[in-house]
Parts: C-alpha cells; structure tokens; sequence
C-alpha cells in the first residue's frame, strides 16, 4: 500500500518589492520590518514633506534599536539604503504586495485600493489592508481584483510585536491567503493567525470591549484611571493597564474600532462611551498628545509613538 501523500507546503512570497501606503506610526513600522528583512521597500505618503517625516520615523526607530542592543549599526544603515519614500503614489506601479496603511476611515481607505487596482501593474499583485476593524470585503470590492485582496493586521511597535493577523474575504482565494501567511512567519519572520472577514477580527474583537468597559468604569465614577489600571496589572498580571492601553492604541483609533464593531455587530458592549466621544471631540487622544485618561510629557519629535 503507498504511504498517504503529504500536502505540499505553501511557497513565501516571492518577492523583493514591496510598497507601503502611509508613513504614520503603524507604516513606518511596516517598512522598517520589511527592510530589516532585505525586501525593497517603497513608502509612499500624501506629499513630499510626509514622505520626508516618515523616513525620520523609520530613521529614529532603527537608531533607537542600535542604541538598545537589538541592531547593529551596518544592519540599520542597510535597512534604511533598502527604503525609498515618495509623495506619488505611482511609484508602487511595479510593486508586487502592497500594504495600505493609512488612517482607520472607510472611504478614504476605498479610495486608496481603487487608485492602487489603476496603479499597481502586475495583476498577480497582492493588495492588503492593515485595518483593525474595517470589514475587508469593503476594500476587495472597489477593486478589480477582490481575489488578491486580504487583511495584513500588524500589531504596533511592529518591530517588537511578532503577531500578524491574516483577514480573508469570501473572495480571498486560498492561494492568495496561504502565500500570505508563508510570507509574513518565513520572510518577515513573524506569527501569523488566520481569522474571518469580521469587524476586529481576533484581537480587536476581544479587547474593545474589555477597554470599553474600564472607560465606562472611569466615567461612572466607579473607580479612578490609576486604581483601574493597577488592578488589572496587579491582579490580573497584564502589562499594562487597560486605560493606559487604550492611551497608546489612541483613543480616536479606540473609537474608531469601536463604532466599527457596533455597526457590524449592533451589541452594546461595542458602543463608544460618551466619555470616549467627548474626549476624541476634544482633541484628548492619549500619548500622541499627550493627554488622555492620563498625561505624558509630549514628544513631539517624529519618533513619538502616537499608538497601537
């Protein structure tokens, strides 16, 4: 009798060109882990003076890992050679995955893959979001090819977190999502985990509410933003405490997620507080701004962390 035949593994990636839409916190991360990996690497921002600020981010955090032990000096300096960082999004034409990274609103982000469906040549091309709640389906569709289009969810600082979320569509072919997952565990050198096209996906889907539900704690005078947070890390051993987290995610991205999930899903766990509300409406977003349910002394330099 023959031995049962053994599924063939799923070939990395194979490419070397990668492009990166947005150069905030979050793609700046993106393409600084891509160019750690030796993969050419394209960021291309709003405009000139964007661009230029993104390469400054990247530029601190690779200077910030030599300074910590983690980078040796020549890998950073051919790191930042691998990176080029444009004001034109043309300049991904010849790219073969593209990582849309730019701010967590739905039209803006459509707007971004049917330019990238025009620009981007090669039709075998991989297009991903790295949304954290905007269902995938959405994006997929103002393209022509929905089929090559999925979820690519890092997890911010990307360069120290190791967890990727894979997100496909009901178009995603399997192909599509398997070289995905092979790239991100053997190029990038990351965890990948699979989940379905639903609003917050794995992680997401199970954190807002637990931040949601300490907000609503503060906000009803239960306890104060100190006493919850050392609760949570003293009594539960997290890292930190959900307030403090929700102040480096960004509550305006908090928010966002959250009302993504309420429209999805119509649960009242997922509903924004007021408090939240009110204090995105005044400007009180956290660390990047140096005020939320706590205060931080701002830097505003353009390695400053503003978040998850």
């Amino acid at each position: 009798m023959n031995a049962p035949s053994q599924p063939t593994p799923t070939p990395a990636l194979s490419t070397q060109r990668v492009g990166i839409v947005g150069g905030g916190q979050m793609g700046a991360g993106i393409a600084e882990v891509c160019a750690r990996a030796g993969l050419d690497t394209v960021v291309a921002e709003a405009d000139a003076s964007a661009a230029r600020a993104a390469r400054e981010r990247v530029a601190v955090s690779l200077e910030r890992a030599v300074q910590r032990g983690k980078l040796d000096r020549l890998s950073a300096e051919d790191a930042l050679a691998r990176l080029l960082f444009t004001g034109d999004l043309d300049d991904l034409a010849d790219r073969q995955l593209v990582i849309e990274a730019v701010t967590e609103n739905v039209d803006a982000k459509i707007e971004i893959f049917s330019a990238l469906d025009k620009i981007v040549e090669d039709p075998e091309a991989i297009l991903a979001t790295n949304t954290s709640a905007i269902p995938v389906m959405r994006l997929g569709m103002a393209t022509r090819r929905a089929d090559h289009v999925l979820g690519l969810h890092f997890f911010n600082p990307v360069p120290v977190l190791p967890l990727v979320e894979i997100v496909s569509s009901l178009h995603t072919t399997a192909t599509v999502t398997g070289t995905v997952e092979a790239f991100v565990r053997d190029t990038l050198g990351k965890t990948p985990i699979r989940s379905q096209d639903r609003a917050g996906f794995v992680v997401n889907a199970l954190l807002i509410p637990y931040l949601l539900s300490a907000i609503r704690m503060a906000e009803s005078g239960y306890a104060g933003a100190a006493d919850i947070d050392t609760g949570m890390m003293l009594g539960c051993a997290h890292p930190m405490g959900p307030l403090k987290l929700a102040d480096l995610i960004g509550l305006d991205t908090v928010a966002a997620i959250a009302e993504s999930l309420y429209d999805e899903f119509k649960e009242p766990l997922y509903a924004p507080p007021p408090l939240l509300q009110r204090m995105v409406q005044a400007g009180l977003l956290g660390r990047k701004t140096g005020r939320g349910f706590h205060t931080y002394a701002r830097d505003r330099g353009p390695g400053a962390p503003p978040g998850l």
